[in-house]
């Protein structure tokens, strides 16, 4: 099965209060391509500041999109709450919702571009001590996901 299925996906912290520092920036970018590996997904850009996140995701056409974005919104906010992930003692929480855009493919590079305009856009939202995302990139004929038994199949 051929696919190329893109997504920008957006979300907000609590109120959206400034709640990322640099420890939740990079705990974040690390948990939330764990996940979408998980969940038959690749992040392939992350564009954040401190009251939200932007994510550029390629996902499997049986991909669950709202599980994936529980275990994300949700899990991460656990987690990082548990691990003590934040430098500056914050308390991650997310707003309820998040908003979904498809993609298509002529158009990863103006979305790639937008995600890494964030800090531009937002100056007043820069995470301090924060390098950024590393952005990934898809290798032709090398895509590969999870199956159900979370063994690895190509597509």
């Amino acid at each position: 099965m051929w696919h190329r299925l893109y997504y920008h996906i957006v979300w907000t912290t609590r109120e959206r209060q400034h709640l990322i520092d640099a420890g939740l920036a990079r705990f974040l970018c690390r948990f939330l391509r764990g996940v979408a590996r998980q969940e038959r997904a690749h992040i392939l850009e992350i564009g954040m500041v401190a009251t939200h996140v932007h994510l550029l995701v390629r996902l499997h056409p049986t991909s669950d999109i709202s599980r994936l974005l529980q275990r994300m919104k949700g899990g991460s906010s656990t987690v990082a709450g548990k691990e003590r992930h934040s430098t500056t003692n914050l308390v991650l929480k997310w707003s309820k919702g998040y908003a979904i855009r498809t993609i298509a493919a002529r158009s990863l590079e103006v979305v790639r571009g937008y995600l890494r305009s964030q800090t531009t856009k937002h100056p007043n939202e820069v995470i301090r001590d924060w390098a950024g995302d590393q952005p990934e990139y898809e290798i032709a004929g090398q895509e590969q996901w999870p199956g159900s038994d979370r063994s690895i199949f190509r597509n």
